[in-house]
């Protein structure tokens, strides 16, 4: 019977976090590329949308939460939906100034 424990360690190796890391340099590149265009109304979503996956590769492999427990993935998520919310909230004060 396999059993998943809780305290096994991951190793992924060097080659995975090189290959994360240059994503993450190209997505800064291309964020900088996209502020020298001007996308009108979608400039600030594409942003955002780039700033989400940066952030996603960032938490998942280099914090290492992809192999944590389904329970801190929850915890995580309500953490990120509550911080969605704010940022969402935010943007509707400024709209309608």
């Amino acid at each position: 019977m396999d059993h998943h424990h809780e305290n096994e360690t991951h190793s992924v190796g060097y080659g995975l976090y090189i290959l994360i890391w240059l994503g993450l340099v190209g997505l800064t590149g291309l964020t900088v590329a996209i502020a020298g265009v001007d996308l009108k109304e979608f400039t600030v979503p594409m942003a955002l949308a780039i700033a989400s996956v940066k952030t996603m590769l960032v938490i998942l492999y280099f914090m290492h939460i992809k192999y944590e427990s389904f329970f801190f993935k929850v915890m995580i998520a309500m953490c990120l939906v509550t911080f969605v919310i704010f940022i969402v909230l935010t943007f509707f004060d400024i709209l309608f100034r």
